[in-house]
């Protein structure tokens, strides 16, 4: 099954050139890669905060 569509050169050239929309995918690229970074970085800061919470709650259990 060949889903290959033929264009007309022009066309094809005129869709090459067309840079409309190229600055919104650029930026949805950066939102994508802060959202992955910030998201590493919320997993590693809450670890350890739920061991800094556990070890301050064994401490004062340890007091009693």
């Amino acid at each position: 099954m060949n889903t290959q569509i033929n264009l007309p050169s022009s066309l094809k050239s005129s869709l090459l050139r067309d840079t409309r929309g190229l600055s919104t995918v650029e930026y949805i690229i950066l939102l994508v890669l802060i959202a992955v970074g910030g998201i590493q970085v919320w997993s590693s800061f809450g670890e350890t905060v739920r061991n800094k919470i556990s070890s301050s709650t064994n401490e004062v259990e340890s007091m009693e």
